[in-house]
């Protein structure tokens, strides 16, 4: 069977032209062919499963960001994402029912007022990048706003403010009015544009490189949206328990990943910094996304690797458990990444979810 035009395509997989086109522009489902002289886009029949995946994605409201994580995911790793964005979806529908039935018994005159603290949440925070005990400049940078949380680790050289470069081009995610559901795409889309920041700094330098990590978390009332890439960390601490939320996109994290070193092995491997996968300037970057429901009490910590390598969970775990505030949790960790030689610079910020 030969190729299919793009509306062949379209009625074939019951999705518009128009949604082609983006998804073309998404990098979610490009064409196999594009005619040189007028631009028509031609499709394998063979795409035909991608699609019909991407539709049904998008008819349980799932964001175009997490679409693509999970049509780039094999079989088992999809349905567990599914699994997960199912379990959010489920978690976001039970707060608004819960919601819905305050507001329904405030404007009854039979519930209490409107300055009830149950509907609402907000964020307390600090952040703090330092240079290390043995380094001459910092190429980490930490952020922390009313509505974004965010760490970068840049690499040494021409290219080290490639992680100010991201962070900045992040900020303007934060003055957008964006409804929950769309939190990811919105996150996913500023971060895009970090890394056309990104690419910027690279022309500018000699060597025309520049790479940086990046770990950041936008909040929207009762809910954080998760993007990452690199070996940066979030953290949540809920209920006196430290949980990971990231991944390290590593050479060596991937080697465990595989059952080919341990947990210990790779702590100490000689090639445990080297990045598999980072914002560079190529605008082909595959950052993870994710959503978390919020909890009041929550703590979430973003830091570079210049903490975690030297600060063992434990100790991050007793120092986030701690009942100071943000700022001085702050200093205790750098303290402690101090203590133990600081032999990397170090960004960390600390946020805790209260009720407004």
């Amino acid at each position: 069977m030969g190729l299919l035009t793009i509306g062949a395509f379209a009625r074939a997989a019951r999705l518009s032209p128009k949604a082609l086109r983006r998804y073309d522009q998404l990098g979610l489902l490009r064409p196999v062919a594009v005619d040189g002289e007028s631009g028509y886009r031609f499709y394998d029949p063979a795409q035909l499963d991608r699609a019909r995946l991407i539709v049904r994605l998008r008819r349980l409201g799932m964001p175009l960001a997490r679409v693509r994580q999970v049509c780039d995911l094999e079989p088992a790793a999809a349905a567990e994402e599914v699994t997960r964005y199912w379990a959010d979806v489920t978690a976001e529908t039970a707060a608004r029912e819960r919601l819905a039935g305050f507001l329904v018994e405030y404007l009854s005159g039979r519930g209490s007022t409107m300055d009830d603290t149950n509907g609402t949440l907000g964020i307390r925070y600090a952040a703090r990048s330092e240079t290390g005990s043995v380094r001459t400049t910092n190429e980490d940078t930490a952020y922390a706003g009313g509505r974004l949380l965010a760490v970068a680790d840049g690499m040494r050289g021409p290219g080290g403010k490639a992680s100010a470069a991201a962070i900045n081009a992040l900020k303007s995610v934060e003055a957008l009015a964006v409804p929950t559901e769309d939190l990811l795409d919105a996150l996913a889309e500023a971060t895009r544009r970090a890394d056309q920041a990104v690419a910027a700094i690279a022309e500018s330098v000699p060597t025309g490189e520049a790479v940086t990590t990046l770990t950041a978390m936008l909040w929207s009332g009762v809910r954080l949206a998760l993007v990452h890439i690199g070996d940066t960390r979030a953290y949540l601490l809920r209920g006196g328990e430290l949980r990971r939320l990231t991944h390290d996109h590593t050479y060596v994290q991937s080697l465990v990943d595989e059952g080919k070193l341990s947990p210990a092995e790779a702590e100490a491997h000689p090639q445990r910094a080297l990045l598999v996968r980072a914002l560079t300037g190529s605008l082909a970057a595959r950052p993870d996304v994710s959503t978390h429901p919020a909890e009041v009490g929550d703590r979430y910590l973003l830091c570079s690797d210049g903490l975690f390598t030297v600060v063992p969970d434990d100790s991050l775990r007793d120092s986030l458990r701690g009942t100071g505030d943000p700022d001085s949790t702050v200093d205790e960790l750098i303290r402690l990444a101090h203590d133990a030689g600081a032999p990397d610079n170090i960004a960390a910020v600390v946020a805790d979810v209260v009720a407004v």
